[in-house]
């Protein structure tokens, strides 16, 4: 399994030989992000439970890798290490969502 850098870097050389850096501004990497998450919800819509069974696997890969990719590339552009933003948010989340509270619970942290 490859490490965030080295998708990263396979990434932005993907990017690269194609001269598309020019294109890849903060608001555009965000749209495309979005775009590619509602590609993947889209997979899903309106489907019941049996039929969500029945999603290619490949497909659902397919998008997920999209949502993926451009959120490395945004994280790229602002040089986030994404192992520490995500640890720093599941802290702030400890917080939010303490486990006493939390627990068995689907309510936003101001509801608990």
């Amino acid at each position: 399994m490859a490490n965030t850098e080295t998708l990263i870097k396979a990434l932005v050389d993907f990017r690269n030989e194609r001269n598309w850096a020019q294109f890849h501004n903060p608001k555009d990497l965000a749209l495309a992000l979005s775009i590619e998450a509602a590609e993947l919800n889209e997979l899903f819509l309106w489907k019941n439970a049996d039929e969500v069974k029945k999603i290619s696997r490949e497909r659902i890969g397919e998008e997920l890798a999209d949502v993926f990719a451009y959120a490395l590339m945004l994280a790229e552009k602002y040089q986030f290490d994404v192992g520490e933003i995500v640890m720093k948010k599941m802290a702030l989340n400890a917080k939010k969502y303490p486990v006493e509270k939390s627990k068995n619970l689907a309510k936003k942290y101001t509801d608990l």
